[in-house]
């Protein structure tokens, strides 16, 4: 890619914690096809979103609102081989002051299993500074391998793409988390698969765009040397609730830093942990 840091900070930003793209939509009914053992797949209890849920996060890089990103649990309920899926769809722009230095019009979707919270069907559409990117994968758990515009990798158990990632983490317990402890699980991102890991770092309250919100916070594991100077570099808040809501991600990068906020949200599963609301 022209820019590997804004693709590397971006991925690493929806693994912690998109107009509705129609191309590649057709690859559903390859996906119909696949053979489904009755009891091969996973469950995994989620309690921490629901179809109809938005989140708008603003961008900052440095002291410069650059842009938002808007996530989406589509209102409908989209069977792939029988199986229920929760539809996902998202947008990440940069604002036209930002757009001379770096602009951004990206748009990704995803069909996730609502039993196993694995994805079926993977969209991107990119642009970022010029440089486009069009992608289609197909998941099949059943067999671990996934098809990327005609080409077939293997992959572990119970793989994640760059969206259902984002969703998939956000179900993970950690009720009896201690400081230190390590979470991972593997993503399949451009044709490699990533072995993505957080650190747990106990709680905090911060003051958000909304308000005062209680939240548990991460450190990813992240690669020195390649966008970031130390392993610390990154940290990030989720609120310290059911819904497990990424309020706030920070990263400190060779060049400057960068910010998300959530600055919007509508149609969550539980009660917000919100302190004081402004």
């Amino acid at each position: 890619m022209k820019n590997p840091n804004f693709k590397f900070i971006f991925i690493t930003i929806l693994s912690l914690l998109f107009v509705r793209a129609s191309n590649g939509v057709s690859s559903i009914s390859e996906l119909d096809q696949q053979e489904a053992p009755s009891d091969s797949l996973r469950t995994v209890k989620n309690e921490a979103f629901k179809r109809g849920e938005t989140l708008k996060y603003r961008m900052h890089y440095g002291f410069i609102n650059a842009g938002e990103v808007l996530m989406q649990v589509i209102d409908e309920n989209k069977q792939i081989g029988g199986r229920n899926t929760l539809h996902v769809v998202g947008l990440g722009y940069t604002y036209g002051s930002f757009d001379w230095f770096f602009m951004v019009r990206d748009r990704y979707e995803s069909y996730i299993d609502e039993q196993a919270m694995v994805p079926w069907l993977f969209i991107r559409r990119v642009n970022e500074g010029g440089y486009k990117i069009t992608q289609n994968q197909i998941y099949n758990h059943y067999k671990n391998n996934v098809d990327s515009d005609g080409k077939k990798f293997d992959t572990p158990d119970n793989v994640q793409d760059m969206i259902s990632a984002f969703y998939y983490a956000r179900t993970i317990d950690f009720a009896n988390a201690k400081e230190g402890d390590v979470f991972e699980f593997s993503c399949f991102v451009d044709n490699e698969v990533w072995p993505l890991k957080i650190k747990y770092m106990g709680k905090e309250t911060i003051n958000s765009d909304i308000g005062k919100i209680r939240c548990i916070k991460f450190r990813p594991v992240v690669q020195k040397g390649r966008v970031f100077k130390k392993e610390e570099d990154m940290n990030a808040w989720i609120s310290d609730d059911k819904n497990r809501v990424p309020v706030r991600a920070e990263a400190k990068i060779l060049v400057g830093s960068v910010k998300m906020d959530l600055m919007e949200y509508a149609g969550l599963a539980n009660p917000l942990s919100l302190v004081e609301k402004k």
